[in-house]
């Protein structure tokens, strides 16, 4: 039993496995009550009664299917009238390597509705709550791959949002104790490959990281108040050289005539 305050309540969706499953077990342990939302109600209900009977934690449970309009709104209403919720971890994800030229256009919506439109909105529902209690934090999972797109666009690009949204909110609720962070995974062994159609075990071992252990690290990133945390890049200096250079770049755009290489 967990002798620790009440947090609050943390909202972790995609939790039935995985990453997901990870953040449940470790915000309970911090003194968090848990509000569980993913598709599979049997593995999240045994999840959390599990950690009910761990942590001595409230933990309630919506099963929801995030690329549905009905549910991602039904999430939305019990989440934005919860005024004990204090963290919003959106780690529910779709994966592939799809192509557009050959990619199933149904499949390529449903991932754009779980990880952009249900991230986008799930924050929404949350973020005017937090700012007017002052407190709490939004943690966005994305992927090394936003910055990759030699794996096809969709997902990329899908995650690529993730980062510069997650980076404008930060900017949003500066000067607020609301925090944002946005996790960018590597390779990490859960189900989310096979259910991506993808094979792990064809990785070097070397490049692959444990939910538990990504987890932990994402978490010690939150606590120092990082907004950009990858866990798997020993050299912490090379986020602040690669956002400062993209700003750089950012800075270069602008003139009033177009460059004389575009001259007719």
């Amino acid at each position: 039993m967990s002798g620790q305050s009440n947090k609050g309540t943390a909202v972790v969706t995609g939790a039935s496995a995985g990453i997901g499953a990870v953040y449940a077990d470790r915000l309970a342990g911090q003194g968090y009550d848990l509000l569980l939302v993913a598709r599979r109600a049997d593995r999240l209900e045994e999840l959390a009664e599990k950690l009910r009977y761990a942590y001595g934690r409230k933990v309630s449970v919506i099963s929801a299917d995030l690329a549905d309009d009905n549910d991602v709104r039904r999430v939305e209403q019990a989440i934005a009238a919860d005024d004990s919720v204090t963290l919003l971890v959106n780690n529910a994800g779709l994966g592939g390597q799809q192509v557009v030229a050959t990619a199933d256009a149904d499949a390529a919506e449903r991932m754009i509705k779980v990880n952009v439109i249900a991230l986008t909105r799930l924050t929404r529902a949350v973020l005017p709550g937090l700012v007017a209690r002052n407190r709490g934090a939004i943690v966005n999972i994305a992927s090394v791959l936003a910055f990759d797109t030699s794996f096809g666009g969709i997902y990329s690009g899908t995650k690529a949002y993730v980062v510069n949204f997650t980076e404008a909110l930060q900017r949003e609720v500066a000067g607020t104790q609301v925090k944002a962070q946005v996790v960018l995974p590597g390779a990490t062994r859960t189900d989310f490959w096979e259910i991506a159609g993808s094979d792990i075990d064809t990785l070097p071992h070397e490049i692959v990281m444990t939910a538990d252990d990504l987890v932990d690290a994402a978490l010690v990133g939150l606590a120092k108040g990082e907004t950009v945390t990858v866990p798997g890049l020993a050299d912490a200096t090379k986020v602040d050289t690669f956002l400062g250079a993209r700003q750089a770049f950012y800075g270069s755009l602008h003139a009033n005539k177009p460059a004389a290489r575009y001259a007719a």
